[in-house]
């Protein structure tokens, strides 16, 4: 019925939104996306070399996989067969695959668009590895979600992985441009008004076509918007961030990088992105916990009661009044002196005392509460410390067989440069103590 509805030209007349009606109808109208469909582009190569190949499509939304994925079939002679792994199961895939084997033997390939194939779970995944490796399909999958992590390494060892970047605001601003000149009007913004849509979009171009298509809506004949009025009438785009997914990994680790970089300004802006997309403040308190201790250590012994103070002030402020307590925090982490000297000690005494196994502490430390653990030797010879000249006997605490150890190496700064010099005396006296 629908093709007879296309046949009689009715389907031009029905509702079509703008970012499907701009829809690129070569790979040289993909914006955005040079480093792939560029004149060089990775794409374009592979193209001119007459073979693609099985690809994964990975980047965020609106950026062009879906399209691009659409015209590479009409670039060569596949046939274009697309599904999504939302809606597709192990019984739609095995009709598509028995569809293509009909198109091979008659002389056809089959160009396979998967969208969003992270859906698929593993078994699912493996049902593609047969029909890739036969040549019965060429698979490109579209996918917003890091590959590596998604798809399983033996699909991911038969196809190339195309990174689809973000729009940037050039990209946006053409397409912008673009739906001008087939809506044949202008869009009804004020000069920086133009440059906040171009940065709502968030590079995503299907996000700028919407939001457009929103404006020229609410627009009366001849208003322009400034700014803030396009601020009222759009309201605001939710950012771009899956609080189990690459967002949020990205996010925190750009939030760590920067309180260890000791950039206050740049961890602020992370703090407030992912408080702002929604992240959960109390995670956010553990990871800058978490911070005090890997990067600060006894550099600043009291970043970690700094930090452990914010955490239970937004648990008992809640929000928006604790998330302050939590920026506090992030500030003082990264104005504070680094040292990674105790998160480095303890992943060497972590090593060590796997390596070595269930060595036995020396006898003259063991306490000897019986008769017998008296006979054997045990707390033989111990000097209590407090008893010692500078309360520092210089016994060696190691296993025998172990021998002394060194795991702590304080640095020069911060707090850290006083614990230097204390390790510094105590190695000289148990050297002294020890040789007389």
């Amino acid at each position: 019925m629908s093709n007879l509805f296309t046949a009689a030209g009715l389907e031009r007349d029905a509702p079509r939104p703008l970012a499907d009606r701009l829809r690129p109808q070569k790979l040289a109208d993909v914006v955005g996306q040079d480093h792939l469909v560029g004149p060089d582009g990775a794409l374009t190569r592979l193209i001119h070399s007459g073979s693609i190949g099985s690809l994964i499509f990975w980047g965020p939304p609106g950026t062009g996989k879906t399209t691009v994925a659409r015209l590479l079939a009409h670039e060569t002679t596949l046939h274009f067969e697309p599904i999504s792994a939302i809606f597709s199961g192990v019984a739609d895939l095995k009709k598509v695959f028995e569809a293509a084997r009909g198109r091979r033997a008659a002389g056809q390939g089959t160009l396979l668009f998967v969208d969003e194939i992270h859906r698929f779970n593993r078994s699912q995944q493996d049902a593609f590895l047969p029909v890739m490796e036969d040549g019965t399909i060429t698979l490109v999958g579209a996918t917003t979600e890091n590959p590596s992590f998604e798809l399983n390494a033996a699909l991911l060892s038969r196809a190339r992985v195309m990174t689809f970047r973000p729009l940037d605001e050039a990209a946006v601003a053409q397409l912008l441009r673009r739906a001008e000149s087939v809506e044949g009007r202008a869009l009804p913004l004020d000069e920086e008004a133009r440059a906040t849509l171009v940065r709502m979009a968030d590079g995503d171009g299907r996000a700028a076509l919407t939001l457009a298509e929103e404006l020229w809506r609410a627009a009366k004949p001849g208003e322009i918007f400034d700014a803030a009025g396009l601020a009222d009438i759009l309201q605001r785009r939710a950012p771009i961030y899956d609080k189990s997914q690459d967002g949020h990994y990205n996010l925190i680790s750009a939030l760590h990088k920067s309180v260890r970089g000791s950039d206050p300004d740049a961890a602020l802006y992370y703090l407030a992105r992912m408080l702002d997309a929604g992240e959960d403040p109390l995670y956010l308190g553990r990871r800058i916990v978490r911070m005090a201790v890997e990067d600060i250590g006894l550099a600043d012994p009291q970043a970690l009661a700094v930090c452990n103070a914010a955490k239970d002030a937004y648990d008992f402020l809640g929000s928006p009044e604790g998330e302050l307590a939590l920026a506090q925090a992030v500030v003082y982490l990264a104005t504070a002196p680094k040292s990674n000297a105790l998160y480095t000690a303890f992943k060497g005494a972590m090593g060590v005392a796997k390596q070595a196994g269930s060595l036995p502490p020396p006898k003259t430390i063991l306490n000897a509460p019986t008769r017998l653990m008296k006979s054997e030797g045990y707390g033989e010879g111990y000097l209590y410390d407090h008893d010692q000249p500078d309360a520092f006997s210089g016994q060696d605490y190691f296993p025998e067989r172990l021998g002394r150890q060194t795991f702590y190496e304080p640095v020069e700064r911060g707090f850290e440069r006083e614990i230097r010099k204390r390790l510094d005396w105590w190695a000289k006296l148990r050297a002294e103590r020890n040789a007389g």
